[in-house]
C-alpha cells in the first residue's frame, strides 16, 4: 500500500493475525504516525462484524483518553472492506521481549514502568474505561522508560448500558493475564486491569508467569483456585516488600485487591529497593558469562543458566566461614565459582573442593532427609552460587531435570573416587579362572562379603 487515507506509507512496522501496522507520514503535520489496518474478510461475515465493532470501539475509546502513558489515537476510519486507525508512533519496544529469563530488565526499571502504568489505568478508569487486555505485548516502552499502553480494542466502556452495548464481548483477553472474575464472566471494574498488571509485573521480575500449566483448562483452574508463589522465592535478590505488593495485586478476593491504580502506585513508590551502582544488567551478563565457562554448567542451555541466576544468590564469602554445618537441617546447595572449600565429618577432613564443584547436593538430592552429615568451610575468599531448593522447585521442568542429572553424575563420580581409595587400602581380590562356571566373592578373615553369584 502506498497510501492509507491521507497518510503516505513509509514501511511496515508489524503484522499480526488480524491487523497490519504501517509507519506513515501525516501530510497535515510534520509527525510520523503508526497506522493499523484491518481488512474484513469475505469468507466469514460474523468474524468481520466482530472485528468491525472491536475496531470502532478502539477508535471511540482511545480518542477519549488523554494521558502521557496511553498511546494517542488521532483518527479512526471504517470503510466497507477495511478500517484503519492512525495513532502515535512509538519508537521503542514492547515488554514482551523482556519477559524471558535471559532478557529481564533491572528491578528499578520494572518498578518505574509499572508505577506509570498504574497511573495511566487509574486515569482511564476515571473516564469510565477498562482495558481488559493488559499484557506485555500491549505495553510499549518509549525513550526514558516511558510506558505507553496500547490496544484498547477490547476496552469496556462503563458509561454505556451493557445490556444494549453490542461492543461488549464476553471472554476476551489473554487467558494467562486474566483475572479470576474475568475468566468466570463476572461483571468487571478497574480491579481486573490491576490484576493483569500484577501478572505482568510478576513476569518482568521473575521471567515466568505466576500461574503455569500445560493446557488452558489447568491454567484456568490454577488462576481461580491457587495462590501465586512469592517473587522472592523465584528471585531471592528482590526486596521482601515486593511480596506484599504483588500478593495484593493478585488477590482473588476483590475486596482485598487494590481499589485503584493510584493505591497500587503509592505502594510501589514506598517500597525500598536497592539500586546498584553497577548497572544490574551488566552485572547479570557478567555472571552469566562466568557460569557459561564453568565445567559444571557445560550441559546447560543458555536459558537454563539464566534461570539458575534468577533463583540463586551470588555470594562472596570470606575465609573460615561455614557454608554448611554438620547437624543442620536444610536443602540449600550451591556451586563453587572460585576459591576453595573444605569438607569435614566429625572434625576430620574428608576432601577439599575447588571451582565448578557442587557443595551440599546430598541433602538436596535425598528424597526424605534434609539433615547435614558434613560441614563445608571456606579456606580462602570464595565466590559461591547459593541455590535455594524451594526456589528451584518452582523453576521449569527442564531446569529441574538438568540440575538433578548433573548433580547425580557428580555424586556418582565422587563415589567412584571413594571406592578407589577404599580399594587401595583393601586386600588383593580373589582371582577367578576364565573357564569357571560361576563367579565367587568369598570372605576373608577380617571382613568382606560371603556371597556366591550363580549364573542364570
Amino acid at each position: 500500500m502506498k497510501t492509507i487515507g491521507k497518510y503516505r506509507v513509509c514501511g511496515e512496522l508489524g503484522k499480526g493475525a488480524t491487523a497490519t501496522v504501517y509507519l506513515c507520514d501525516d501530510p497535515d503535520s510534520e509527525r510520523q504516525v503508526a497506522v493499523k489496518v484491518i481488512r474484513f474478510g469475505q469468507d466469514c461475515a460474523a468474524m468481520s462484524r466482530r472485528m468491525r465493532k472491536l475496531f470502532q470501539n478502539e477508535g471511540m475509546v482511545s480518542k477519549r483518553l488523554d494521558h502521557p502513558n496511553i498511546v494517542r489515537v488521532f483518527e479512526a476510519v471504517v470503510e466497507d472492506e477495511f478500517a484503519y486507525l492512525a495513532m502515535e508512533y512509538i519508537q521503542g519496544f514492547n515488554l514482551e521481549e523482556h519477559c524471558r529469563i535471559d532478557k529481564l530488565l533491572p528491578m528499578h526499571r520494572v518498578i518505574g514502568i509499572i508505577f506509570k502504568c498504574c497511573m495511566a489505568l487509574d486515569s482511564a478508569y476515571r473516564q469510565g474505561i477498562i482495558h481488559r487486555d493488559i499484557k506485555p505485548a500491549n505495553i510499549m516502552i518509549a525513550a526514558n522508560d516511558e510506558p505507553k499502553i496500547a490496544d484498547f480494542g477490547l476496552a469496556l466502556n462503563m458509561n454505556k448500558d451493557m445490556d444494549r452495548d453490542s461492543t461488549f464481548i464476553m471472554g476476551v483477553g489473554s487467558p494467562a493475564y486474566m483475572s479470576p472474575e474475568q475468566i468466570k464472566g463476572y461483571p468487571l471494574n478497574q480491579k481486573t486491569d490491576l490484576y493483569s498488571l500484577g501478572v505482568v509485573m510478576f513476569q518482568l521480575l521473575t521471567g515466568r508467569l505466576p500461574f503455569r500449566a500445560s493446557n488452558q483448562a489447568t491454567l484456568i483452574y490454577r488462576i481461580i483456585n491457587t495462590d501465586a508463589p512469592a517473587v522472592t522465592a523465584l528471585n531471592p535478590n528482590l526486596p521482601e516488600g515486593l511480596n506484599a505488593i504483588l500478593r495484593r495485586a493478585l488477590e482473588k478476593d476483590l475486596y482485598s485487591r487494590y481499589r485503584n491504580g493510584a493505591e497500587f502506585a503509592k505502594d510501589l513508590s514506598a517500597v525500598r529497593y536497592q539500586i546498584l551502582e553497577d548497572d544490574q544488567t551488566v552485572q547479570d551478563t557478567r555472571h552469566f558469562e562466568v557460569l557459561r565457562k564453568l565445567d559444571f554448567f557445560t550441559e546447560f542451555e543458555n536459558d537454563e543458566i539464566w534461570e539458575v541466576l534468577r533463583v540463586a544468590v551470588w555470594r562472596e564469602v570470606s575465609p573460615n566461614v561455614a557454608i554448611i554445618r554438620e547437624g543442620d537441617k536444610n536443602k540449600m546447595f550451591g556451586v563453587i565459582i572460585s576459591g576453595c572449600v573444605e569438607i569435614s565429618v566429625e572434625g576430620r577432613t574428608l576432601c577439599r573442593l575447588g571451582p565448578s564443584e557442587p557443595v551440599g547436593e546430598v541433602a538436596y538430592l535425598h528424597p526424605s532427609s534434609s539433615r547435614r552429615h558434613a560441614s563445608a568451610v571456606t579456606l580462602e575468599t570464595t565466590s559461591f552460587l547459593e541455590i535455594n531448593a524451594s526456589a528451584l522447585a518452582l523453576s521449569s521442568e527442564e531446569l529441574l531435570e538438568r540440575m538433578r542429572n548433573v548433580l547425580l553424575a557428580r555424586l556418582i563420580k565422587r563415589l567412584r573416587e571413594v571406592n578407589k581409595i577404599a580399594a587401595a587400602q583393601g586386600q588383593a581380590a580373589a582371582q577367578v579362572g576364565a573357564g569357571s562356571q560361576a563367579n565367587f566373592l568369598r570372605s576373608r578373615p577380617g571382613g568382606g562379603l560371603d556371597m556366591e553369584l550363580t549364573p542364570m
